[in-house]
């Protein structure tokens, strides 16, 4: 799962603004808003590993450690001066559990699969070889939604602390 912010900000005379800025690159603007940009995928990364744990998407945490910086399954990609930032996980099965999935590939001709382990109270844990464990049949797994929760989250708050950005900058540079 990877998610890039794109967002197309309606604000009058936005433009001319930047044009402006961009004359006025001595002022440190440009390595303010980097700074600025990397917080934002920071705090990011904090929206989502909180949406897993309030939905209680997370069992094994493989997920929730996914979505850190540097961590080992994760992307992280910035580019402070065209203002992209991508943040993510190559787990591959994070969109499955964000957005829903079939127990089963509905396209192998199978209604249900044998998956060998043992359960601990409420939990499956999974053994191959074992020769006890669960009968799975076809059917679908509601997502919890996590990553469209903090996207939405993050949209919220992501022109608000535009703004506040450029009134510090502004006000200390003129």
């Amino acid at each position: 799962m990877k998610g890039e912010m794109n967002f197309d900000l309606e604000i009058e005379g936005l433009d001319e603004f930047i044009s402006a800025l961009k004359k006025i690159e001595k002022g440190g603007f440009a390595e303010q808003i980097g700074l600025w940009l990397e917080a934002v995928g920071i705090d990011f990364l904090d929206i989502v590993q909180d949406e897993i744990i309030r939905t209680k998407t997370v069992d094994t945490r493989w997920l929730l450690n996914s979505f850190q910086r540097s961590g080992a399954a994760n992307i992280w990609s910035i580019n402070k001066n065209g203002l992209t930032l991508e943040v993510g996980t190559n787990l591959n099965y994070a969109s499955f559990v964000n957005d829903g999935h079939f127990t089963i590939d509905p396209s192998k001709g199978l209604d249900r699969r044998w998956v060998p382990g043992h359960w601990v109270g409420d939990r499956f844990v999974y053994m191959p070889g074992s020769k006890t464990g669960m009968l799975l049949k076809f059917t679908w797994i509601d997502g919890t939604g996590y990553w469209d929760n903090a996207l939405a989250i993050l949209e919220k708050t992501f022109e608000k602390s535009l703004d506040r950005l450029l009134q510090k900058w502004l006000d200390s540079n003129f």
